[in-house]
């Protein structure tokens, strides 16, 4: 089983004007003369963290982490009481890596993302393939319906039902049958009694059913009451406009990765985003090689997905 590699800190870091009012936190660390990676986090909304540098080898890659618009280290954070939403778009996010790569003069990278990350990494990758030397993925989620609703609407409720009446306790009960509507208008509202329960309950129970056991570190780091905000505020605005996607084109679109040698990463009880996506987009990229880990549920740092992550990018270090 392998581990992390050892903490390292970044030689450079910088906040990138994007547009729109938008600065994304960027760093880079490891070798600079390494093969280039990106590390695209989850959400939407989440952040990169120290831990995330670990899964390269320092010595071989290059290693690039962001922080995407309105979240983490990035500006203005979507916590802020006048925080806009309007420019925060997967388009935009897809724009803003090319930007990032472009201003660190890296012609292609790897690109390894997870939960939502995959999503925003293979919208970047069905949009510009030239630029990516591989995909390594985990936990696959394309924000089809099918997928919003089994976690958001219900279906996962089969599986923790005493963690489900946490997550609908701030919901009216004559809007529990939209959840995901119900919980826009609560996070939209300007008052902090109202948008901050709301906030943490939403980040509790992704945090609380993302692992095969439960964390407690992990679900008090998400319902921190500023990074449940911003967390919840920006999956919510994805989920609510479906990613600006048409249903099932991530899927649908697979066949422009044939070229690109990918890894997919999937927790065979992973409840956030069950095996059946990673399973369809294998079907319609069998290029990839598929990897269902028998003990683990969705996050990255459980052993036998992390595991495994490693054993992906030292695969391509060259």
């Amino acid at each position: 089983m392998r581990e992390m590699y050892p903490n390292i800190e970044p030689y450079m870091t910088g906040l990138l004007d994007v547009g729109d009012g938008q600065r994304v936190y960027w760093e880079t660390s490891g070798n600079p003369d390494g093969k280039p990676v990106v590390f695209v986090h989850g959400g939407p909304g989440g952040a990169t963290n120290p831990e995330h540098r670990r899964v390269f080898d320092p010595e071989k890659y290059n290693i690039v982490l962001f922080d995407q618009r309105g979240c983490g280290k990035s500006t203005p954070h979507v916590s802020e009481p006048e925080a806009d939403l309007t420019h925060n778009t997967t388009w935009k996010l897809v724009a803003d890596m090319e930007t990032l790569r472009d201003t660190l003069n890296i012609e292609k990278w790897q690109v390894f993302g997870g939960s939502w990350g995959s999503t925003l990494a293979l919208a970047y990758a069905e949009t510009h393939p030239d630029h990516v030397t591989e995909l390594v993925l985990r936990g696959i989620f394309t924000l089809r319906q099918q997928e919003i609703d089994w976690f958001y609407e219900g279906g996962a409720a089969a599986l923790f039902p005493d963690l489900w009446e946490r997550f609908v306790e701030p919901v009216a009960l004559q809007d529990r049958n939209h959840m995901v509507q119900a919980y826009a208008e609560l996070l939209a509202d300007p008052d902090p009694e109202v948008h901050v329960p709301a906030a943490r309950a939403w980040s509790e129970w992704e945090s609380s059913t993302i692992t095969l056991r439960r964390d407690e570190s992990k679900v008090a780091s998400f319902t921190e009451p500023a990074f449940a905000t911003a967390f919840a505020r920006i999956e919510n605005h994805y989920f609510m406009n479906r990613g600006w996607f048409e249903e099932g084109q991530l899927i649908r679109d697979a066949g422009k990765l044939s070229d690109i040698p990918g890894v997919i990463v999937q927790g065979r009880y992973d409840v956030c985003t069950p095996p059946m996506t990673a399973w369809e987009l294998h079907r319609a990229w069998p290029e990839a090689d598929l990897q269902i880990i028998p003990d683990a549920g969705h996050a990255f740092d459980e052993p036998g997905i992390l595991s495994a992550l490693i054993e992906a990018t030292d695969r391509f270090a060259g």
